[in-house]
């Protein structure tokens, strides 16, 4: 029997395109909403090791954007305003209403601040998984972007996914694993991923002049050694800006791979405090 690809959440209908939610939990705790790094194959079980820790205490909600997960490869504009109203309206959609604590991983980071600057009463507290921000760009030039397009572009034609898009098994059944590896074959190094990297200098300056954000904002970061250089003087910066708290791990840019015990401790006693 031939393998299929089957949803873990739901799919709603946006542009005339399927975005997918996962949804767990109970809808009257606090709302945590988690958005994957730029081009996470699979987010719904990319963060599962973290939100199955979580799902006792909150509304765990996992949004795909377009590209992502079981959501349509379909090409919709990637400017960050765009990227923030396709996430919105999923929410909307299947009912779910702010505030929100968004629970953001490396690129992603952008979106999340521009979500709190656009509709600040839609978000309570931004916790980052090795979050990327305005600074983490500053110093990124044109070429630097497109020598990591070609590098995607190049995986596509050689069919280089299973080198350059490892996966995590970790917490995972085996119909998972099967699921997680068959939307890696369909979605690695797709035109969103492409069209989402080439918008992200543009981007990261939008959300650099609409001027720093007021939450609180709790911050999980890595060694480093998997980003790009000043990755950890950026997350301290960041971490000042906001009189937030920097918990630093010596592991590897998807800290929850490694370090979910401990994390989802911490987004617990970080909410109860809120």
């Amino acid at each position: 029997m031939k393998d299929i690809l089957k949803c873990k959440g739901e799919l709603v209908t946006i542009n005339n395109h399927s975005v997918h939610i996962y949804r767990d939990g109970n809808i009257n705790n606090p709302k945590l909403v988690f958005m994957a790094g730029s081009a996470t194959v699979a987010p719904v079980y990319d963060f599962k090791i973290l939100y199955e820790k979580l799902v006792k205490d909150f509304r765990v909600i996992v949004i795909e954007k377009f590209g992502y997960g079981y959501s349509d490869i379909f090409e919709s504009p990637c400017d960050i305003d765009n990227l923030v109203e396709i996430q919105k309206q999923a929410l909307e959609l299947v009912g779910e209403t702010g505030p929100y604590v968004l629970i953001s991983h490396s690129a992603s980071g952008l979106e999340a601040i521009r979500w709190k600057q656009k509709y600040p009463n839609d978000i309570m507290a931004i916790i980052g998984i090795d979050m990327a921000t305005p600074l983490t760009y500053k110093n990124w030039t044109n070429e630097k972007v497109e020598k990591r397009i070609q590098l995607m572009k190049k995986g596509t034609k050689f069919n280089l996914y299973k080198i350059l898009c490892p996966l995590s098994k970790r917490s995972l059944t085996k119909d998972e694993i099967l699921q997680q590896k068959l939307l890696r074959k369909r979605n690695a190094f797709n035109i969103c991923y492409i069209n989402e990297a080439n918008e992200i200098l543009n981007n990261s300056e939008i959300v650099e002049k609409t001027g720093n954000i007021k939450c609180p904002v709790l911050l999980f970061t890595s060694n480093g050694k998997q980003t790009s250089e000043n990755w950890t003087k950026c997350q301290q910066e960041f971490a000042s800006i906001m009189n937030a708290k920097l918990i630093n791990y010596d592991c590897g840019h998807y800290i929850h791979y490694y370090k979910s015990d401990e994390m989802s401790k911490e987004i617990i006693k970080f909410i109860e405090e809120l």
